[in-house]
């Protein structure tokens, strides 16, 4: 019995041992704060954007580590970095704003094309005149994931330019200005593939690289030639066409197209109004209910 009790009486002891070790090291770590990231860059006021200069550097951005501090020294962790565009007045807060993250780094080079692409693409601003945007850089200690919390975030100033973005060479070349686009079809009501065909078919020019047409159309089966059709550069032509690589890779309600593909384009199931919207610049074809 006295031999039992000794045993106890030590595994209590290094219980106790454990128990204070576990509690020693469980000691809170205390975030202590971080200094804002200052954001510099080697231009000033505007940024020229030239497609002839495509892939040659347009601006490079740096900034400063935040530092951040805890009870128990400067944090060992990576800190992400997200580069923010926005127009001016929008305060990063505009549903087009861009993102554009970097871990661990402190400076990162854009390319003409890259930022272009960002301006133009991302947050979609009118080639045709100059813009306002500004710039800042927000910092992370947990990596960025859209809509989750992140720890301890801190904004930098922002910086301001000018721009003016330029647009890409169309995916598609655009046909002559002096160009009638027309639809024809299988479709009764677009002539049963007669060419050519009347006014009411012609699509209208409305830039250098959009052309649009609403029409009735009768529904069917797209895989029938009788509900597919053609767009044609020349009314009463059959020389060139506008098509789509295969009918049945490619939903009625749009897709990319070219000059003189092999298949034609599905028509719709449904009878209705539909607009087609034929985009020279994205090379892409958009029809859409009414």
């Amino acid at each position: 019995m006295q031999n039992y009790l000794n045993k106890l009486s030590v595994i209590l002891v290094i219980s106790l041992v454990a128990f204070s070790a576990c509690k020693k090291d469980a000691t809170n770590v205390l975030f202590k704060g971080g200094t804002a990231p200052v954001l510099t860059s080697s231009l000033t006021d505007s940024i020229p954007l030239m497609f002839t200069n495509a892939s040659n550097p347009a601006i490079t951005f740096n900034w400063t580590n935040p530092n951040y501090q805890f009870s128990n020294g400067i944090s060992s962790l990576n800190v992400t970095y997200n580069l923010q565009f926005d127009t001016v007045g929008a305060n990063f807060t505009s549903p087009k704003m861009q993102t554009v993250q970097i871990s661990p780094g402190l400076s990162k080079t854009f390319t003409v094309n890259e930022l272009n692409s960002i301006l133009g693409n991302g947050l979609q601003l009118d080639t045709s005149h100059t813009h306002n945007v500004e710039v800042r850089v927000v910092s992370f200690l947990a990596p960025y994931t859209s809509g989750s919390p992140n720890l301890v975030s801190l904004s930098s100033n922002s910086l301001k330019y000018k721009v003016k973005p330029f647009a890409p060479p169309p995916v598609v070349t655009p046909p002559d200005p002096s160009a009638v686009l027309v639809l024809v079809g299988g479709d009764a009501k677009l002539g049963g593939w007669s060419n050519p065909v009347p006014a009411s078919q012609q699509f209208t020019r409305v830039s250098a690289t959009d052309y649009q047409l609403k029409i009735e159309l009768s529904g069917g089966d797209p895989t029938n030639g009788s509900d597919q059709y053609l767009i044609l550069p020349v009314n009463g032509s059959w020389s060139h066409k506008y098509a789509c690589k295969k009918t049945s890779d490619q939903p009625f309600s749009g897709g990319s197209f070219g000059l003189d593909l092999s298949d034609n384009f599905p028509g719709p199931t449904a009878p209705g109004v539909y607009l087609f919207d034929l985009n020279f610049q994205t090379g892409i074809l958009t029809v859409t209910k009414q």
